[in-house]
């Protein structure tokens, strides 16, 4: 875990704005969010921080000393059933007269609709504000303790990789692959690997038992692979046989686009000038029918977080700044044969850019 100070920092920041929007606190429930606040993912988190003051922790009985073990959170409410856990939520809104509490809404694990309907429900009187981009704007900036496990998750994501060259072969499935890699992962420490292996085009997705490597094909390798709760994100592409000429015109186009994006993301930029001219290279390959718009997006304890250029329009129009860290390039061009695609974890500088998955 990190040091308590770590924490303790991005607590007050989150207060500040807090205290700038006029919101008295907020409950978290996103497991990411909660990671990032806690120092560790608990399933069915709920963290309660107030504007100002220590934040509390609403954990299940019997769960005490494990959790004292993993997060720095000392004050904790034990419950025992979810009728428990809203009525904890509910006491700490009543007793300190709130009326404005910022919620997180996402897609992620643990933040449910269903938590909203039942909040509203007990809370009538308060009103609900989304606090998503708040938190974003806070984590989107990687500390330095924050890069260092990423670049150890890259280690682990790397090796992942290797294994996957190996194990491609025709007539072998997806599964078979993606089951080796990730077992790989977590026995070199990756808590909660993703994997994804395509042996048709897709841009990324959960293998399929019964998609098997084809001869004369490509298969892409996504990976995603997380130490101390921060992920690295890398993903090749594999030729299988002896594909049609276009094939190896796509490869050389997607180096081009890479090498650019390498060298032009930069800080001052916006991502939607260096996607237009990642847009231009394909166009001048000959490759406009297989490309794929979105080329970047964050990555930290989420394999995809904020900025994500790739599926929020309005991302693209973003400044790129010191302290992101992204997995550039996103977007795979499209081929029959199977998703072209390369992609490594970068650190935004100062100065340029470091690359976290040599």
């Amino acid at each position: 875990m990190l040091d308590k100070y770590v924490f303790e920092k991005r607590l007050k920041r989150l207060q500040n704005l807090l205290r700038q929007k006029g919101i008295d606190g907020a409950v978290i429930r996103a497991l990411s969010s909660y990671a990032y606040f806690t120092g560790t993912r608990w399933l069915r988190p709920a963290l309660l921080i107030p504007q100002e003051g220590e934040p509390i922790a609403i954990i299940a009985r019997n769960e005490l000393s494990a959790y004292k073990e993993k997060s720095w959170i000392e004050n904790i409410i034990e419950y025992t059933n979810a009728e428990e856990l809203m009525a904890a939520v509910r006491s700490w809104i009543k007793k300190n007269n709130y009326r404005k509490v910022g919620l997180e809404f996402t897609v992620e694990r643990d933040s449910y609709m269903l938590f909203l309907n039942v909040f509203q429900r007990l809370n009538p009187d308060v009103e609900i504000v989304d606090i998503h981009d708040l938190i974003m704007e806070l984590r989107k900036f990687k500390e330095k303790e924050e890069v260092e496990l990423i670049k150890k998750a890259g280690k682990i994501a790397k090796g992942g990789l290797t294994l996957a060259e190996k194990l491609i072969k025709p007539g072998v499935s997806e599964l078979e692959i993606a089951a080796q890699v990730k077992k790989e992962l977590m026995l070199k420490g990756s808590e909660a690997p993703q994997v994804y292996i395509s042996a048709i085009p897709r841009i990324h997705s959960e293998p399929f038992h019964d998609i098997k490597v084809k001869e004369n094909s490509v298969v892409s390798v996504v990976i995603g692979a997380d130490y101390g709760n921060y992920y690295a994100n890398v993903s090749r592409s594999f030729i299988v046989g002896t594909p049609r000429e276009t094939v190896k015109r796509a490869f050389i186009a997607m180096e081009k686009a890479y090498q650019y994006a390498l060298q032009h993301t930069r800080t001052g930029k916006k991502f939607i000038e260096v996607e237009r001219e990642i847009e231009r290279i394909y166009k001048e390959e000959g490759m406009e029918e297989y490309y794929v718009k979105g080329y970047a997006h964050g990555v930290g304890l989420l394999i995809e977080e904020d900025p994500i250029t790739t599926i929020v329009v309005k991302h693209r129009f973003q400044n790129i700044e010191p302290g992101m860290v992204l997995a550039m390039i996103h977007a795979p061009l499209m081929l029959p044969e199977g998703a072209i695609k390369k992609e490594d974890t970068v650190l935004i500088t100062k100065e340029g850019i470091e690359i976290l998955t040599d």
